[in-house]
């Protein structure tokens, strides 16, 4: 029999629509600059280049209704909103024309940023890690099944502060869309039931700081609620409002 040092932790879960179950998070795979307008905000070239990719962990995830502390080592913490795909069936090299085969769901998601630490990253040649893959930092609101709703291609996509919007797209204009965003991760890798993969965001990304409420959506795939909290004790952000 094996021992270990430690008792097991937590598996992390989504909440899925309309039902009791939830969906176990394996892996989250996040598309970096997917919309043209965003993309140049963030000075980029919004051509179709070869789309690039950033990782958060699985416990990144949080429930739409969740108050995040705001984050330690930041001064400028970000908003991202952005449609979520959920795998359902494994696959490598899988070909665009059988991506949707794959997909298990869709949610409204935040990519929540540590823009000042990105910045230095990318300032030096290094790896977004720092400013990407924090604790809190991966809110998703429930998963709508693809048996439900289908395979959404179009429809708004939001996000407001405090009442006020600040995002305001359409998922038709991501730059890579899903079945072409599905088959390039699984060329890379084996995707597996539980991956996650957060899309990109459109323009209008800003600061939010603690006692913010932020909410956002999707046509057909309802809303997501977060409120920024003060610093857990100990940590070193200055989110104060």
């Amino acid at each position: 029999m094996t021992n270990y040092l430690y008792e097991a932790m937590h598996r992390p879960t989504i909440a899925v629509a309309g039902r009791n179950d939830r969906m176990h998070v394996r892996r989250i795979f996040c598309v970096g600059r997917n919309y043209a307008a965003h993309t140049r905000e963030m000075g980029g070239d919004p051509d179709r280049e070869a789309p690039f990719f950033f990782t958060k962990p699985a416990d990144a995830v949080v429930d739409s209704g969740a108050t995040i502390p705001y984050p330690p080592e930041t001064k400028d913490l970000h908003h991202e909103i952005e449609l979520v795909v959920a795998i359902g069936k494994e696959g490598l090299h899988i070909p665009k024309s059988h991506a949707l085969d794959h997909v298990l769901g869709y949610a409204v998601g935040i990519d929540l940023t540590r823009r000042d630490l990105q910045q230095q990253a990318k300032d030096k040649g290094r790896p977004w890690d720092w400013g990407k893959a924090f604790d809190h930092s991966a809110p998703c609101a429930p998963l709508h099944l693809a048996e439900n709703i289908g395979h959404p291609t179009k429809g708004r996509i939001w996000l407001a502060v405090n009442g006020e919007t600040r995002q305001d797209g359409d998922i038709a204009q991501l730059i890579w869309n899903v079945p072409e965003i599905v088959a390039i991760v699984s060329a890379s890798m084996r995707l597996q039931a539980g991956d996650l993969i957060y899309t990109g965001t459109p323009a209008g990304v800003g600061a939010i700081v603690a006692g913010d409420k932020i909410t956002g959506g999707i046509d057909g795939l309802g809303e997501i609620e977060i409120e920024i909290g003060q610093p857990e004790a100990g940590a070193g952000g200055t989110g104060a409002a």
